[in-house]
């Protein structure tokens, strides 16, 4: 169940936790049912979708399975990389698939990333802030 072909950048994988938690590791969940978990703030329907990845071997449909993951820096990741891989579009229309739309996928879902639908104002200028300070730095 790991990704080997990766679509999304470690740097663009970055802006998008800062985006969505601040990177913030501490505010787990301990409940699915509680929505979003992780550093990237993955739900239980991200997670199936992305293919149910676990850690330490656990099976796919134990209790615990996605709040293990999510929870889980490297394996949260890996999650957002198959979603990603799975559900790769054009949301912005620029004529290439790149970290712009997969900020996008990621908050507003692959069936809802089109310009016609707005990006929450906080998520936005903090990931574009993200992207900008990595431009500075040359690593864009």
């Amino acid at each position: 169940g790991y990704v080997l072909d990766k679509p999304v950048t470690e740097l663009c994988l970055t802006c998008i936790c800062e985006a969505i938690s601040g990177c913030n590791a501490t505010a787990i969940c301990t409940n699915p049912i509680k929505g979003a978990c992780g550093i990237f703030r993955i739900t239980w329907a991200y997670w199936v979708d992305a293919g149910k990845l676990t850690i330490n071997n656990e099976k796919p449909d134990s209790q615990r399975a996605f709040i293990n993951c999510a929870n889980d820096p490297h394996c949260a990741a890996d999650t957002v990389q198959n979603y990603m891989k799975k559900f790769n579009q054009d949301c912005n229309e620029d004529g290439e698939m790149d970290c712009l739309d997969y900020a996008r996928i990621h908050k507003l879902g692959a069936y809802g990333c089109g310009l016609d639908k707005d990006m929450p104002y906080s998520y936005q200028s903090t990931f574009d802030e993200c992207i900008e300070n990595y431009e500075d730095q040359g690593f864009v």
